[in-house]
């Protein structure tokens, strides 16, 4: 059977799906020659009352069912990140109950988690800088007593208020000397957060480049890896082979993050991606293929999915998270597609189209039937007509 899809300048086509999934079973042996976390969504509630200022409803069952599925193919979960609309329809209230829930469903199943540490309790006025310090301070507090790394995320308050370098050696510096256990540093670009602009101090990257480097080697031990999202591979393996012995680099490059895992004679990445969320499986088989050495046959099962990747990272890049969910509905990890603060309305009809079908392409449903009635039924809602 085939399925009528529109294009993105207009008319539609028809579409053959798969009939059969790709086979990728949970369990395997541990991965070894990489750390690799997946950047996990949550699954809204979407019988809640609500409204696009309302608190996130979340759907708690189905969203730490997402993370068992994830755990169970050998990837760690990164929690309360960007990908789990961190400051895009989650707050903090909804981020620390997602943390404390997580943690706990980690310590059942003994599946690896860190944890996103920031400021959003905030709120969006200004703040002074020993205000920012303290609202770090609450929530790495919490991360801790769950047991969860901390992943330090880049803060919009701070990025609001610091004056210069100066200020994120200072805010930075206060943080690590108090950190119980190693942390991981996340550079998010403007990109993916375009009140992010000028992190570091400075909208130059070779200058930002330079600060965050000083905050790492002031900092000795305190620092398990940095997570880089720039979407510059090029920059990244420069920042790479620059950091200090024992320090990792876990790529954030949802562009190029094959050739940045494989590494090269100099180096490779490790891996904390938001697409690693509807590639969970594929890209834990990919790995454990790189694990016996075999760089070939990881690339060959990597690149293919780069297409994808770039498609749902595509700008405005932020709304990625709408791709993500989309893609968990159709291969049935959730009943519906509804999103905290109606984001599932972020990206069009053409762009999600063209996700259903790579995905396809790439095996990645347990049900391809399931994905293209699930697809036919939301192209109706659309006026599309089979």
């Amino acid at each position: 059977m085939t399925i009528l899809l529109p294009r993105a300048g207009g008319g539609t086509y028809r579409y053959t799906p798969r009939t059969e999934p790709a086979v990728l079973a949970p369990g395997g042996a541990p991965l070894t020659s990489r750390t690799v976390f997946s950047a996990a969504h949550v699954v809204a509630d979407p019988w809640a009352d609500v409204s696009p200022d309302s608190p996130a409803a979340v759907d708690w069952e189905a969203t730490l069912a997402f993370r068992r599925h994830l755990w169970s193919h050998g990837l760690g979960v990164a929690e309360a990140m960007d990908t789990a609309q961190r400051g895009m329809g989650l707050d903090w209230n909804g981020a620390a109950e997602l943390i404390r829930r997580s943690a706990a469903e980690a310590a059942s199943v003994g599946g690896a988690i860190a944890c996103g540490v920031g400021t959003d309790q905030l709120g969006p006025g200004p703040a002074a800088l020993h205000e920012v310090v303290e609202a770090y301070e609450a929530q790495l507090a919490l991360v801790e007593e769950t047991g969860a790394q901390a992943i330090l995320m880049a803060s919009r308050a701070l990025a609001a208020a610091a004056k210069s370098p100066d200020d994120y050696l200072e805010v930075y510096g206060h943080l690590l000397r108090q950190c119980a256990e190693p942390v991981v540093l996340h550079w998010l670009g403007p990109m993916f957060d375009p009140a992010l602009d000028g992190y570091w101090g400075s909208s130059g990257l070779d200058t930002a480049t330079e600060t965050f480097l000083q905050v790492i080697a002031a900092h000795p031990g305190k620092v398990d890896g940095i997570k880089v999202s720039l979407l510059d591979a090029e920059r990244e393996v420069d920042l790479r082979r620059r950091l200090p012995d024992g320090v990792r680099c876990y790529t954030g490059d949802d562009f190029h993050y094959p050739e940045l895992i494989e590494g090269d004679e100099h180096g490779f990445s490790h891996a904390l991606l938001g697409i690693f969320d509807p590639l969970g499986p594929l890209a834990a088989a990919a790995v454990r293929v790189l694990d016996s050495g075999d760089r070939a046959g990881f690339r060959d099962m990597l690149d293919p999915t780069v297409e994808l990747s770039r498609h749902l990272f595509q700008r405005p890049t932020r709304f990625y998270k709408t791709g993500v969910v989309l893609l968990a509905w159709l291969a049935g990890h959730q009943s519906h597609f509804t999103m905290a603060g109606g984001l599932q309305s972020a990206r069009s009809l053409p762009h999600i189209s063209r996700a259903y079908e790579l995905a396809d392409r790439l095996g990645l449903f347990p049900d391809p039937a399931l994905a293209q009635a699930r697809m036919t039924s939301l192209l109706h809602v659309y006026g599309v007509q089979q």
